[in-house]
C-alpha cells in the first residue's frame, strides 16, 4: 500500500482542485441557462415535432457543445416571440431583421445581409412591381405578410397604406401565407425570399410552388442585416459580453452564413440573403 506524506499529498490534491476548476471555467460562460423561444422560419428555424431544427438551432447546440452555454430552445408564434422578447421574456430573438424598434430592447448581432421581396407565383404572369407605388396601384391586388415581421419603417408605413386599400393580409406564419399565395386567395408575399422557400420546401402541401416563385426587388426595401437580437432586459452584463463573444467568433468563421449555403438553393440566396 503506497502512503504519501503530507507535501505530496497537498500538491496532489492542489492539482486535482485547479483541474476541476479549469473544466469548470471551461463551461461557465453563461451564468444560467439561456431562454431562446423561436418562431418557424424558413430553414433557420424549423418545426420537426420533437425536435427544432434549422440553421439557428444547429448553431447554438454547435455553441453550446463548445462553449458550456445552455440555451432553451421553445418554438412560439412569431407575433408572440415579439411580445416576449420586447417584455424581457425571450434572452434571444433569432432570424431578425434590425429595426429602430427592436434596437430599443436588445443588441443586435448580424450575421448575414437580407432583405425582403415581393413574391408571387410565375405562371400569372403578373405586371412588374419595382416599388410601393406601383403596388400600391394595383388596385384590385391582395398583399399577404406574416403577423410580427418586421423589415423596418417604410415597411410599415407600406402595410398601413395596403390596409386602408382593404389589400393586407396579416397571418400568423410562412406556412399559412404560402398555402394562401398556393390557393390563390392572395396575389403577392411579402417577406425574405429565403423563409417563404425554405418553409415551402419543408411542407409536402406547399412545396411545389418554390420552383414557380418570381421574386421582384422593390426599390424602398434594401439590403439589411439579419441575425440575433440579444435581451437588455433579461441577460445580465456578464452573460452578454459572453454571448457577444462566443458570436464573434461564429461570425469571423461564417458559421451562419454557410449554414446558409447548406439548406438554400442559389436562386434563393441570390434573392435574399448574402454574406456579411
Amino acid at each position: 500500500m503506497l502512503i504519501l506524506c503530507p507535501t505530496k499529498l497537498l500538491v496532489r490534491l492542489l492539482a486535482a482542485m485547479l483541474a476541476v476548476c479549469l473544466c469548470s471555467s471551461a463551461f461557465a460562460h453563461c451564468s444560467r441557462p439561456i431562454n431562446v423561444p423561436m418562431a418557424v422560419t424558413g430553414f433557420s428555424v424549423i418545426d420537426q415535432g420533437d425536435i427544432i431544427s434549422g440553421i439557428y438551432p444547429e448553431f447554438l447546440r454547435s455553441l453550446s457543445a463548445k462553449e458550456g452555454c445552455e440555451f432553451v430552445m421553445s418554438l412560439v408564434p412569431r407575433a408572440r416571440l415579439e411580445l416576449m422578447f420586447e417584455n424581457g421574456q425571450a434572452d434571444f430573438m433569432v432570424a431578425s431583421t434590425r429595426t429602430p424598434r427592436r434596437d430599443k430592447h436588445g443588441i443586435f448581432f448580424p450575421f448575414i445581409r437580407s432583405r425582403a421581396v415581393l413574391m408571387s407565383l410565375s405562371a400569372l404572369n403578373r405586371q412588374p412591381v419595382k416599388n410601393f407605388q406601383e403596388l400600391l396601384n394595383q388596385s384590385k391586388a391582395k398583399v399577404a405578410v406574416v403577423r410580427g415581421f418586421d423589415y423596418g419603417e417604410r415597411y410599415q408605413a407600406l402595410l398601413i397604406d395596403l390596409q386602408k386599400q382593404g389589400r393586407l393580409v396579416l397571418d400568423v406564419d410562412p406556412l399559412s401565407v404560402a398555402r394562401l399565395l398556393k390557393l390563390g386567395a392572395v396575389d403577392y408575399v411579402l417577406m425574405a425570399p429565403s423563409i417563404l422557400a425554405g418553409t415551402a420546401q419543408t411542407d409536402s402541401r406547399v412545396a411545389d410552388i418554390v420552383d414557380q416563385l418570381r421574386y421582384e426587388a422593390l426599390a424602398e426595401l434594401p439590403w439589411g442585416e439579419s441575425g440575433v437580437y440579444l435581451s437588455r432586459k433579461s441577460l445580465n452584463p456578464e452573460d452578454l459580453a459572453a454571448i457577444q463573444e462566443m458570436f464573434e467568433n461564429a461570425a469571423r468563421n461564417g458559421l451562419i452564413w454557410k449554414g446558409f449555403q447548406r439548406y438554400y438553393k442559389e436562386e434563393v440566396l441570390r434573392e435574399g440573403v448574402r454574406p456579411l
